[in-house]
């Protein structure tokens, strides 16, 4: 088996890092997608295509076209709306995506404008003071009407707010915050821009060893996965294999960690496509990459919206473990450079 070309880590953290700063809640995920499209079109031989729902292919023709791949990994994230402009001047959210509002609580956010203005503010339980509430603090269930966003602004009432710019339908962005400690990442949102990265940094060991897919390839980068559509769409008719991209989740009963990549061989979906599960197996052991296999039962993929917008293909799902995923997560690159080799194992087997 040839050895696999060399993956420039500091590229892949690189690229990681801008990808984490740039906020992309489901539905605003514009700039994310731009930050993408430019990182592809600095290869050669890419094919670049924004489809109309706003998520972007790449596609690169391979040493041969009998069996045409893609790869996918999602750029949304857990984000917010603004629901309602409440008489104090403050927000109410409804959530974007599948997380708790307790894994948020006390941080950041930028609210975004309809007219193109940013405002800060932090969100909160609406009755937060320990001074003043006492044990209501610990007490209160956080739930979409117990929490709020307090502003960065001099508003007390509704009218005060608008003022500012903002309206209902609003995006929010919570903050990552990203740090780099011990070849440890720790950050917001590496579900899935981490994904996104290794995606990017495969690409770039190809072309730096003047290789190509053996396969015509699509890389798919989508924008709606936290919402259970993000790739429905998008894939050539003459599809045959589709590998997702996506994080391993870390917890009790789990066997994946933050040092290996992983083979999800089912979720709340169902079974991934046993032949293709063998056959990343086979490449993961032949080429010496750290995995491990996992099944997670609160878990969904793009590979699975695929499959139920009628797509007939093969699907399998592998990805980085990500410790205190939908919360503030963290990873390790040993994970991410697995994820990355395990993927040019792929695209050259």
């Amino acid at each position: 088996m040839p050895t696999l070309p060399a993956i420039d880590s500091q590229y892949l953290l690189d690229t990681l890092v801008e990808l984490l700063n740039i906020p992309s809640p489901t539905g605003y995920t514009e700039e994310a997608v731009a930050y993408s499209h430019a990182a592809l079109s600095r290869f050669d031989d890419l094919e670049l295509k924004t489809l109309r729902k706003g998520a972007l292919t790449a596609t690169w023709i391979g040493e041969s076209h009998d069996t045409p791949r893609a790869l996918t990994a999602h750029v949304d994230t857990l984000g917010a709306m603004v629901k309602e402009i409440k008489s104090n001047g403050r927000l109410q959210l409804t959530r974007i995506g599948g997380y708790a509002w307790n894994t948020v609580e006390g941080e950041g956010c930028n609210i975004f404008t309809a007219n193109g203005e940013t405002v800060r503010g932090s969100l909160l339980l609406t009755k937060s003071s320990s001074h003043v509430h006492s044990s209501k603090v610990n007490e209160t269930r956080r739930g979409d009407s117990t929490m709020e966003v307090r502003l960065d602004a001099r508003t007390t009432s509704a009218d005060e707010t608008r003022a500012l710019g903002i309206e209902v339908g609003d995006f929010v962005a919570f903050d990552p915050r990203v740090e780099v400690t011990n070849d440890f990442v720790r950050s917001r949102h590496l579900d899935d821009k981490a994904c996104v990265a290794t995606m990017l940094a495969a690409i770039k060991a190809l072309q730096d060893a003047r290789l190509k897919p053996t396969q015509t390839t699509t890389f798919h980068i989508s924008n709606y996965e936290e919402v259970g559509h993000g790739a429905a769409v998008g894939f050539p008719d003459d599809l045959a294999e589709l590998v997702t991209l996506d994080m391993a989740a870390i917890g009790d009963g789990q066997t994946s960690d933050e040092f290996h990549t992983t083979l999800c061989v089912k979720d709340s979906g169902g079974p991934y496509h046993y032949g293709l599960n063998q056959k990343l197996r086979q490449l993961a052991e032949e080429h010496d990459i750290p995995y491990k296999v996992d099944i997670y039962p609160y878990y969904g993929s793009d590979g699975e919206a695929y499959w139920r917008s009628g797509g007939d293909v093969a699907v399998a799902l592998i990805g980085p473990g990500v410790d205190a995923s939908h919360n503030y997560e963290r990873t390790h690159m040993e994970a991410l450079i697995a994820t990355t080799q395990w993927t040019l194992a792929y695209l050259l087997s």
